[in-house]
């Protein structure tokens, strides 16, 4: 059985986060014991909330040099995606800079801010996050800031303009979307990042 931790980011989304793991038959852990973290075999980032809280907490909690020098796979989840890039207008702050891009405000196509709802991911390649999943499958989002497309882009929404619903750099994959949110597609997608990554 594979250690899954969940880092205590102190934010919202923990508890339903440990609860998708269990109901897929998974042990997942939340900490921000260092040495936990740093001996997991899969880890996820998961954030609610606004950059400056996140950063902040994570910065009382000791962890950002952990997560910086992290070689498993991890896992960000809606915010903690946002953190995983170098800078954003939430706030005008520096993130965690573990691969290029920055988070900015979805801009005004006369859409309802936020981003709230189902939507389609559409993956712009065969990544194993996605094995065994329709293309064009619906997930469940919720933000107002996201990370427009470039090079560590896997999959894409559209809300108004194209954005990334998913990154990946390395070890280091983020999930604008909440797929313990998503029914069966976030389920498999979980699944995937246990069993595949």
């Amino acid at each position: 059985m594979q250690n899954i931790t969940i880092i205590n980011t102190r934010c919202a989304n923990l508890s339903s986060v440990k609860f998708a793991f269990d109901r897929l038959g998974y042990h997942a852990e939340i900490t921000d014991n260092i040495e936990q973290i740093q001996s997991a075999d899969k880890l996820i980032l998961p954030g609610v909330g606004t950059a400056r809280a996140a950063m902040k907490n994570l910065a009382e909690l000791g962890v950002i040099d952990t997560i910086r020098n992290l070689k498993q796979p991890v896992l960000g989840i809606c915010l903690g995606m946002q953190l995983m890039t170098e800078y954003s207008e939430e706030g005008n702050l520096d993130l965690l800079k573990l691969m290029a891009g920055k988070t900015e405000k979805l801009p005004d196509c006369q859409l309802p801010l936020p981003h709230m709802g189902w939507n389609k991911v559409h993956y712009v390649a065969d990544h194993p996050l996605f094995a065994g999943i329709e293309q064009d499958s619906y997930f469940y989002f919720v933000h107002s800031y996201a990370v427009l497309p470039n090079p560590h882009t896997v999959a894409t929404c559209d809300y108004g303009v194209p954005f990334s619903a998913v990154i990946q750099h390395n070890n280091f994959y983020g999930v604008q979307f909440h797929p313990e949110r998503s029914g069966k597609a976030g389920e498999k997608l979980l699944r995937n990042f246990v069993e595949n990554i």
